[in-house]
């Protein structure tokens, strides 16, 4: 039996919107272009029709992976969450103690997970050392560069 894996509720509807558009606009926009390159004759030397095929199989696979996603997905509302400790859900702003850059982070799930956009991983190094910890806690991070030390400013649900 498969572990649930904690997604929040934006990351899955964000997932079911994406799996809508590759089910229906991107499937049908990829046979066409298939059907296309068909008409173009020997499919043996047509870059083409390998290209649409290629494009083909990677929307399959993404479709799976999404559907396999959201199927062992616990789906966890945040805005339902209150806690003055860091939980699955929270924002959390961290100063770093050597150089004072503060960062914001949204803790999120595996399939959510997404540097750019402040989100990170349940699972990542900085959110299992953020996980229990309350605002004035420090925590040690282990990174590949060395240990930094974060103090925790705030947390938002």
């Amino acid at each position: 039996m498969l572990k649930k894996v904690p997604m929040t509720l934006q990351g899955a509807e964000k997932l079911k919107a994406e799996l809508k558009r590759r089910k229906s606009e991107d499937r049908h926009r990829i046979v066409e272009a298939i059907s296309v390159a068909r008409d173009h004759g020997d499919l043996s030397e047509n870059a083409e029709y390998h290209a649409a095929k290629e494009q083909q199989s990677f929307n399959e696979g993404r479709i799976q992976e999404i559907e396999t996603s959201l199927a062992n997905a616990e789906i966890i509302d945040t805005s339902r969450i209150r806690s003055s400790k860091v939980v699955f859900g929270a924002l959390v702003r961290v100063v770093d103690e050597k150089s004072d850059v503060e960062s914001l982070y949204r803790i999120v799930g595996e399939d959510e997970a997404d540097l750019e956009q402040g989100m990170i991983s349940i699972s990542s190094p900085m959110a299992r050392g953020m996980i229990g910890k309350e605002v004035g806690d420090s925590i040690e991070v282990r990174a590949p560069g060395g240990v930094h030390r974060y103090e925790i400013l705030s947390i938002q649900f």
